[in-house]
């Protein structure tokens, strides 16, 4: 657990980590996963310049100060980060900051936690949040030490010079901020609007993902490249469905339609039982939870999409298919979208290019009937495309 006491001996991170017994090898080949993530969001494949540079930065850094709220949410995103696996995340980043204030791990408690907030808001610091911020009623859903969510937030935020809303509660609100909404739950950049917020979402985020962004904003003294949704394009350019191990079942029309079924038993994919892959952005089927070990779909449940904002009304019920989605109909969708905000998508889609050799397939879709599914870069024609064909295949 990552413990609050001082563990930082030495004038910068570098000197910290010697102190620690953490040898230099072991150092590079954690700064080389960061690398990797940074650039293409693979970890095995960041060359040795970059590792090397992240590791020279990262070694310089003088003991920064952090705040990390929680506020209306369940703690799943800090268990994320506490649960890797291993203790790389605590032990290399998070334990060696100054985290002062962390309400789900700290030994402190009452007049001395609010007291430990005020003087950590009185000087420069990274903000982390957990947990939205409920605005009905004057903000009664979620107080701390008789202030609101929001006043508790505002005041974190003023000497602030990073602001990462971690999870989907901070990013938008999550489960809290579905219809009807009766807390009246927000996000923190509803919040803080002043300031850029750097949003690190899901439900949880992968610890890893918010590692790499505290760790980002270290070596490089600023904030990532984000996408529309404020989200760190290293780790939220491409969608699960161009890097899930179950594209090629897709390709070849091969999907699980009951979760006992023979499909489910083959690992075919999860399409016709709700997977929400082909339009949720999230680096979970490469570098997934504890150390690289399973991921949800890896499991053999399909992805509800919690990485997409208002996943809950938008993608609910779970365990049904997308709407208005037809094969690689989702790819001109996307293009649709722009490729500015895909990213790396591209290099994804192209490693599958291989995989669709031909320029329509039949699958069978959750009626049982036969339709044709259009090739990856096909796009619609107006006087048809293989949705219309096949929709005249049907109508015949």
């Amino acid at each position: 657990m990552m413990a609050l006491n001082n563990n930082w001996q030495g004038n910068n991170l570098g000197e910290a980590l010697e102190h620690q017994g953490i040898s230099r090898r072991s150092f590079l080949k954690f700064c080389g996963g960061l690398a990797a993530i940074f650039a293409t969001g693979v970890p095995s494949m960041g060359s040795e310049a970059q590792a090397q540079e992240i590791a020279q930065k990262l070694a310089q850094v003088e003991k920064p100060n952090v705040a990390w709220l929680q506020l209306q949410e369940c703690t799943g995103c800090m268990e994320s980060v506490l649960r890797s696996g291993g203790t790389t995340i605590e032990d290399m980043v998070l334990n060696l900051l100054s985290v002062n204030y962390n309400e789900l791990v700290m030994a402190p408690s009452g007049q001395a936690a609010e007291q430990a907030l005020e003087q950590l808001n009185a000087t420069p610091h990274i903000l982390v949040v957990n947990g939205s911020v409920p605005l009905n009623e004057n903000g009664v859903y979620c107080t701390i030490g008789g202030k609101s969510a929001e006043q508790i937030l505002i005041e974190a935020a003023e000497n602030a010079d990073a602001i990462l809303a971690v999870g989907a509660c901070a990013v938008y609100g999550s489960v809290q901020a579905a219809k009807p909404n009766p807390t009246g739950a927000v996000g923190v950049d509803e919040i803080i609007k002043n300031k850029p917020v750097i949003n690190v979402s899901g439900c949880p985020p992968i610890g890893e993902v918010i590692t790499a962004t505290i760790t980002y904003l270290l070596t490089h003294g600023q904030p990532p490249k984000v996408d529309a949704e404020g989200r760190p394009l290293f780790a939220y350019d491409q969608r699960i469905h161009d890097s899930c191990p179950k594209r090629a079942h897709f390709d070849a029309g091969q999907f699980v339609r009951s979760f006992d079924d023979e499909g489910a038993k083959n690992g075919w994919c999860l399409y016709e039982v709700g997977c929400k892959g082909p339009s949720t952005f999230s680096p979970c089927p490469i570098i997934q939870w504890n150390m690289h070990t399973d991921w949800p779909i890896g499991a053999g449940h399909p992805c509800i999409g919690c990485t997409e904002k208002h996943f809950f009304d938008r993608f609910t019920p779970f365990y049904e298919e997308l709407p208005n989605v037809s094969g690689f109909g989702i790819e001109s969708t996307v293009e649709k979208v722009g490729l500015g905000l895909v990213g790396a998508a591209a290099v994804g889609v192209a490693a599958h290019a291989g995989i669709t050799t031909f320029k329509t397939i039949k699958v069978r879709n959750s009626q049982h009937d036969t339709e044709l599914l259009a090739a990856f870069g096909d796009a619609p024609e107006a006087d048809g495309d293989a949705g219309t064909q096949a929709k005249e295949e049907k109508e015949n």
